[in-house]
């Protein structure tokens, strides 16, 4: 099984630069291990269950929340039984459509 979860998390109380809030996050998420794709817009990570992808979505809250008052978010999920390494997968099922289109 496979929950793929796209999320965005930032500081609104802090300026207009948002990295070094979002470095602390993406340092978590890469530390916990499990497989992700940053992107400009946000974060995908791939976890086994629905609620060990939020629990990492909740450390990233309590991350920001030790110096920042207020935390704007944005969350995806896509969860599909039977399936793994969708985070590349996914990607790869359309490329190879492409090559033959």
């Amino acid at each position: 099984m496979s929950a793929l979860i796209e999320f965005a998390i930032f500081p609104t109380d802090h300026g207009e630069s948002k990295s070094a809030y979002v470095a602390r996050v993406i340092k978590m998420i890469k530390d916990s291990g499990v497989p992700y794709q940053f992107t400009p817009m946000g974060t995908i990570i791939e976890t086994d269950t629905v609620a060990e992808g939020l629990a990492i979505v909740e450390e990233a809250y309590k991350i920001l929340q030790v110096d920042c008052n207020r935390i704007y978010s944005t969350i995806k999920i896509d969860y599909r039984a039977g399936y793994n390494n969708r985070l590349e997968a996914k990607v790869k099922s359309v490329e190879d459509k492409l090559k033959k289109s």
